[in-house]
């Protein structure tokens, strides 16, 4: 029975609709090549300036000697050490920071006297700069993972409030009203509209809370690790291998882009459902 509604559904369709649907599908691929392409010639030219001595290699490096030097990390097992570290920093950074901004943000909205009394306070906490205070917030919290962890979970938790209690704040009076003629307690009105209705800006948060954990993390890394991706770029810069610096980058926005396309498939997952 489902394959025939399924089957008599695609017949119904129009030939407008099916060409507008294809239309949607030829414009998503153009762009996915687009961007590959745009990388692509990022490095071959980037590779053809290094070895036809236009930049001085010494400075920018070249994809070539970046390439190789990924591969001898790799062959040595050094490179996945290092990957881990940041990688579990990150990761642990960006869940505390993540769900204290999502509890904070329910705290204020379920107390709004509180909310007025702590806006100028989150306003001026938003308005430091974490990354210049990170010394002092590794001498709190301690000099090694956990120090790492509460700098890059410092960055995005103040963010993270903001942006969820203004949603909260946001959602439709008349809706909550509804709920409150029915007999709904504060709770349910949380439950049943409030959070589904952040839905999209949580997942907002989390894409960019990613960003702003690794930013954490390395930070963190230049002032007390002594391992990890951000380790790596410093040690590059204090003995000016340059190689080793770029390698670093590369490496930290690779696998920055691999957590924010899968924050990305988790959005798309959750929204749907």
């Amino acid at each position: 029975m489902w394959r025939k509604n399924k089957i008599s559904a695609s017949v119904n369709i129009s030939k407008e609709h099916e060409y507008y649907l294809k239309s949607i599908k030829r414009e998503k691929s153009f762009i996915k090549t687009t961007q590959i392409l745009v990388f692509v010639i990022f490095i071959i030219i980037w590779e053809w300036a290094a070895r036809s001595d236009f930049i001085d290699t010494f400075l920018t490096s070249s994809p070539g000697a970046i390439f190789g030097l990924i591969v001898k990390f790799v062959e040595d097992g050094s490179l996945f050490k290092h990957l881990y570290v940041s990688t579990t920093e990150t990761i642990a950074g960006f869940l505390v920071g993540t769900i204290v901004g999502l509890l904070v943000a329910v705290l204020l909205w379920w107390f709004e006297k509180l909310a007025r009394i702590s806006d100028p306070y989150i306003v001026i906490l938003n308005s430091l700069p974490k990354t210049a205070l990170a010394p002092i917030i590794i001498l709190w919290a301690g000099m090694g993972f956990s120090g790492i962890v509460v700098t890059a979970a410092s960055i995005s938790v103040v963010v993270t409030t903001m942006t969820l209690y203004t949603g909260f704040t946001s959602v439709e009076n008349d809706k909550i009203v509804l709920l409150k003629t029915m007999g709904a307690n504060k709770y349910q009105i949380l439950k049943k509209v409030i959070i589904p209705a952040n839905i999209p800006s949580i997942m907002s948060v989390i894409k960019v809370n990613i960003g702003l954990s690794w930013i954490g993390v390395i930070v963190g890394e230049f002032l007390v690790s002594k391992a990890g991706i951000g380790y790596l770029i410093l040690y590059g810069s204090q003995t000016f291998k340059l190689d080793l610096v770029m390698m670093g980058v590369f490496v930290l926005g690779f696998i920055a882009a691999i957590m924010y396309f899968f924050a990305a498939w988790l959005e798309k997952k959750v929204i749907k459902y």
